[in-house]
């Protein structure tokens, strides 16, 4: 493995969602996944119970069945909230209005595409999360805060192996169905995401534009 030597600094601020820049053509060894996921297994975890399950999925019929899961849903989540984009692109003005324009179009490419991506990977937790009853919203803090950190690292890790990965959750829309086509446990696994993992065309990637400091931290008090 030939790592980017990216600074900590350097890794956390650009690691882009890759859509477009996803290499279709270069294989990705199932060993370069592997360092990726060993990385992603020292995130923290809640109560050290280490339940995280990723599921890389590399055969090209499975990655077709998951693309039109991916693809359905794409459809429904578009038709649902393809007005938000549309008023955003109408009402952002300059740079924020070009990147709504450039994140819709990259997405719609992803969703046509992504059974070219070389890997697919399923975090996974244990336990449904629809069934945690009226502890919801601290159960779903600690089961997600026990899979998202690890997902996050996998990610960290994979840029800097010249990787390009996306979180994506769209197929969730059917995840029974996704569950079926790689005999997951439904009953008793939650999917978390799908994250399209490739080399990246290009290893340069810059800071995305975001919102000023000023409108989202808060001292002592909102």
């Amino acid at each position: 493995m030939t790592a980017l030597n990216l600074s900590a600094e350097e890794l956390l601020t650009t690691t882009r969602a890759v859509r477009k820049r996803l290499d279709f053509d270069k294989p990705v060894s199932e060993s370069l996944i592997r360092e990726c996921v060993e990385v992603a297994l020292q995130a923290p975890t809640g109560g050290n119970t280490q339940g995280w399950q990723f599921v890389a999925v590399f055969d090209a019929a499975k990655r077709a069945a998951l693309a039109e899961l991916y693809r359905k849903g794409w459809a429904k989540y578009k038709e649902a909230n393809g007005s938000v984009f549309d008023h955003a692109k109408k009402t952002e003005a300059g740079k924020a209005r070009d990147q709504m324009v450039r994140v819709a179009r990259s997405a719609d490419y992803l969703a046509d595409n992504l059974e070219k991506v070389p890997v697919l990977m399923i975090p996974c937790i244990p336990g449904r999360i629809e069934q945690m009853g009226p502890a919801g919203n601290i159960a779903l803090a600690s089961v997600y805060g026990s899979i998202l950190p690890a997902t996050w690292s996998y990610m960290l890790a994979a840029r800097n192996r010249g990787l390009g990965t996306c979180w994506t959750t769209v197929h969730l829309m059917h995840e029974e169905e996704a569950a079926d086509i790689l005999g997951i446990p439904y009953a008793g696994i939650t999917q978390c995401a799908l994250i399209p993992t490739a080399y990246s065309i290009g290893t340069e990637f810059k800071p995305a534009q975001r919102k000023p400091l000023e409108g989202v931290l808060h001292i002592d008090r909102w």
